[in-house]
């Protein structure tokens, strides 16, 4: 494959709908630890297994690399997975399964996609219902994709948002505060919303429902 630029997939043990899943194209296949679990369930064979394997107590793919590490690291197995996935020079990450469950995983792999970004690498978590990534400084649209919301937060102390269009409430030459939540559940409204930065970094969060017992 070269130095050309590379898609990943990553499966990891959160929560997972495999109903009506749709593998989209990679160069790269990895699970994280339980993640394998899902992979089988959607026939998908991983390129990697990686992981403390405290999650997966069952056998491996035939040919898939298999790599463990010690239980006690500082990496979490998505961690391991993003870092192994960024080494073998992919620019884009789609993470299923980092979501549900323990919210401290969740929130961990948040922070996973800080890191992706400050690599230079292009993450996704997708999973339940919505899509995460980070953003920084310049401009990005996003599409529609059957999502309703479209939650902006900002994750350093100031987020400076030249533009923010396509969108029910739109912004311009605003700065967000990461202490409060102004940016929760605005709408797209267009084919597209635009989100363009100035300063800071952003996570951007698709939502395709709300559910009657979100905790508002």
């Amino acid at each position: 494959m070269g130095n050309k630029m590379k898609n990943c997939v990553i499966f990891a043990g959160g929560d997972f709908q495999a109903d009506g899943f749709a593998m989209p194209p990679a160069d790269l296949i990895i699970c994280a630890d339980g993640g394998l679990k899902h992979a089988l369930e959607v026939g998908v064979k991983p390129d990697a297994v990686i992981g403390d394997f405290d999650s997966w107590k069952g056998g491996f793919p035939e040919n898939s690399e298999i790599i463990k590490s010690p239980p006690e690291k500082d990496d979490t197995d998505t961690m391991l997975a993003v870092r192994y996935a960024i080494g073998k020079n992919c620019k884009s990450i789609t993470l299923y399964g980092g979501l549900g469950g323990r919210f401290d995983h969740a929130f961990a792999n948040v922070q996973t996609l800080i890191f992706a970004y400050e690599n230079g690498c292009y993450m996704e978590i997708v999973g339940d219902g919505n899509i995460l990534n980070v953003q920084g400084t310049g401009s990005q649209t996003y599409e529609r994709r059957g999502m309703r919301y479209f939650s902006v937060f900002s994750l350093t102390e100031e987020l400076h948002i030249s533009e923010l269009s396509g969108v029910k409430y739109p912004v311009s030459d605003y700065i967000f505060s990461q202490s409060f939540p102004l940016g929760v559940s605005n709408e797209i409204t267009a084919e597209k919303a635009c989100v363009s930065i100035k300063n800071g970094l952003a996570l951007i969060i698709c939502s395709e429902r709300m559910h009657e017992n979100s905790p508002r």
